[in-house]
């Protein structure tokens, strides 16, 4: 569920459901993403929509692939995530590089279990085999594979769907409700205020301070951060 653009890898995800034949044989795949009734004039999107629409053709997925055009109805988008939860689905989110991703978020509130890319806002959310799952976007091949391997298991033991449905929920009961986001913005409102009354001494504290906690925190996790590959 996103945008038809490149960096999301939507046509990735189906190239690794065609191309895996247990993992066929398990599930079917459901994609939301662009919009079929029109011809886009983006020409990324123009792009992707050729490829999808060559994949479908290359892996024969008519009868096990479903293409759904982008939803602006939340209500309806929250319907999507509740049909695939209720019977036993998992969600996939493959992209490239992502940010925070609402989506991931959305789903782990339904209950539903997810596989998210490992580059950005998912590594952080997802407790890995706990809550969800982290996949490399690079590696399409062990992505699906690790599918396959949580709905053989769900196949065999039903409850090990419902062990990961919970995790989720505890994750986000944990972390991401809005009584949690509320508290830390009203924390964030009076660390602004107090910095606002510094004098100019204090200012140059608080820089060197900043500056030492990117050095201890942040450096080695923005040079971990992949680099754009040029195809």
């Amino acid at each position: 569920m996103a945008r038809l653009d490149r960096v999301k890898n939507i046509t990735g995800l189906v190239e690794w459901y065609g191309k895996n034949a247990r993992l066929r044989e398990l599930v079917n795949l459901v994609v939301v993403a662009g919009d079929r009734r029109k011809e886009s004039k983006d020409l990324e999107e123009k792009a992707e929509m050729k490829k999808m629409y060559g994949l479908i053709e290359t892996y024969k997925l008519n009868g096990q692939f479903r293409w759904i055009s982008s939803q602006m109805n939340r209500v309806r988008n929250g319907e999507l995530y509740r049909m695939i939860c209720d019977i036993k689905g998992a969600f996939v989110q493959p992209a490239i590089y992502e940010a925070f991703v609402l989506t991931v978020i959305e789903a782990m509130t339904c209950g539903l279990p997810k596989y998210a890319t490992c580059n950005g806002g998912p590594a952080e959310i997802i407790v890995h085999g706990k809550s969800s799952y982290h996949i490399d976007p690079y590696n399409g091949d062990h992505a699906a594979e690790l599918l396959v391997d949580f709905f053989e298991k769900t196949k065999a033991n039903p409850s090990h769907w419902d062990k990961i449905s919970q995790g989720g929920l505890k994750r986000i009961h944990e972390k991401y409700t809005w009584q949690i986001y509320s508290k830390r913005l009203l924390t964030l409102t009076n660390v602004y205020g107090f910095w606002k009354h510094m004098n100019d001494l204090d200012q140059r504290e608080r820089k060197c301070y900043l500056e030492i906690l990117y050095a201890l925190k942040f450096r080695k996790l923005a040079e971990s951060m992949p680099l754009a590959v040029e195809e």
